[in-house]
């Protein structure tokens, strides 16, 4: 299984800042020790004109060239940099690839990703450029293939930018579960959302998550899945509001790699955000998304290597 990473480029944050960069580093750190058959590889960085499917021209530009006003960067939450070009480029890159790699090999995974924030003309939310959506039009216009794409965003914040960007898009379905009470305080409306309250716990979340999954293939039926896991779900989690166990995330992925295989559909997947009190919970939550991943790749292949060859 592919894995693509982009955290050799940090940002020049300044001190006290609250968004764990340095969770990037750890997880590919924790891949690389305990899953050495997953390939890691250094993320491509998205082009303007790939960036350009799913954003305006004119807003790809005034990014690259350090034409942000400071009320947008305070949005965005991050000051500009080149190496906030270069990592927000990389991470949209490593869904991209990580789309394609699913395509040939059934699943594939963005070790960061998952800035769903993003809209068509502005950064929201520590989130530059929207990955989960330039990922999916350029999948389809590079396979010349309308694909019926599916994001399944269990980020605990709602996926505002992927619905407002992709809305009134027929080819794809986005699928939101977040809280309630959560940022950004003005939603988009997804194709479908399943707002929860403060507090929710794991058998409601996922009884929640089944019905929400169920609706999805009922309504629209994909062929590709882009999956924004998300560990901010997690009751450790400083900005998450619910209260997943670590068990229950892990069941949470289960679900959805359960969907796919189920209905051999390919899926990517991006790690989305994770902002624990404790960084090693964060990671342990996102490595065991990355093992599921694994998991799902070996079972895949089982199942390719035992039914028969046409000739």
């Amino acid at each position: 299984m592919k894995a693509f990473y982009s955290d050799c480029y940090t940002l020049p944050l300044p001190a006290g800042h609250r968004f764990p960069m340095v969770k990037y580093e750890r997880l590919r750190a924790r891949v690389r020790e305990e899953l050495p058959y997953v390939r890691l590889i250094e993320s491509p960085p998205a082009t303007d004109e790939q960036l350009a499917r799913a954003h305006d021209r004119e807003y790809v530009r005034r990014v690259a060239c350090g034409e942000l006003s400071s009320a947008e960067q305070r949005a965005i939450g991050f000051p500009w940099s080149r190496p906030l070009v270069e990592r927000s480029r990389r991470s949209a890159g490593a869904t991209i690839a990580a789309g394609r790699a699913a395509l040939e090999e059934g699943v594939a995974v963005n070790l960061a990703g998952g800035t769903h924030h993003a809209l068509r003309d502005r950064g929201l939310g520590y989130c530059v450029f929207n990955d989960a959506a330039v990922a999916a039009k350029t999948i389809q216009v590079e396979t010349r293939r309308p694909w019926r794409i599916a994001i399944v965003d269990c980020d605990v914040h709602q996926g505002n930018g992927t619905a407002a960007i992709l809305a009134g898009d027929a080819t794809t379905f986005t699928l939101s579960l977040h809280a309630e009470k959560n940022f950004p305080f003005r939603k988009s409306p997804s194709d479908l959302d399943r707002e929860l309250p403060d507090g929710t716990g794991d058998a409601e979340y996922l009884r929640v998550l089944d019905e929400a999954l169920d609706e999805m293939v009922e309504r629209f039926g994909p062929e590709l899945i882009i999956y924004l896991a998300g560990a901010d779900a997690h009751e450790n989690d400083r900005l998450g509001r619910l209260s997943l166990t670590t068990a229950g995330m892990a069941a949470r992925d289960a679900r959805v790699f359960d969907l796919a295989f189920r209905l051999r559909v390919p899926i990517a997947v991006a790690m989305a955000g994770g902002y624990g009190r404790d960084i090693d919970v964060t990671v342990e939550v996102h490595f065991n998304t990355v093992r599921a991943a694994w998991l799902h790749w070996q079972r895949c292949a089982a199942r390719a290597a035992a039914e028969p060859t046409l000739v």
